[in-house]
């Protein structure tokens, strides 16, 4: 039972590095800062990162021994989540960015009229 266990959380690891890889791409694409780095080529940890705008930062580390997702605005640490909630907020990060946050080449004028992250939490 472990031996299978280990396994499917090796490969939900990888999983979590794939998207990740690919929401680095998407938000590239859409104008952000955004990037997402791996230890070799077993995608078994990832730093992903991400600029909303000025001096807002997002950093998503997950690896086998954990995942955490901080939140920092000003060179401060706003917000700090592990695990199944850390994972939920990213998940608010990508429906943000798909629906209603607004890329830095828009108006700066709408993103300052957006709610901000910490408090859809």
């Amino acid at each position: 039972m472990f031996t299978r266990l280990a396994q499917q959380h090796r490969d939900f690891v990888k999983d979590l590095v794939m998207n990740l890889q690919a929401l680095a791409v998407v938000l590239e694409n859409r104008g952000y800062l955004a990037s997402c780095y791996t230890c070799g080529d077993q995608l078994n940890s990832a730093s992903f990162m991400v600029s909303l705008s000025e001096n807002h930062l997002i950093r998503f580390l997950v690896s086998d021994y954990g995942i955490t997702w901080t939140e920092m605005r000003d060179d401060r640490e706003l917000m700090k989540l592990e695990g199944a909630e850390a994972i939920s907020q990213l998940q608010e990060l990508a429906n943000l960015i798909k629906y209603q946050y607004p890329s830095p080449s828009q108006d700066k004028s709408a993103a300052q009229k957006l709610p901000q992250l910490e408090t859809m939490v």
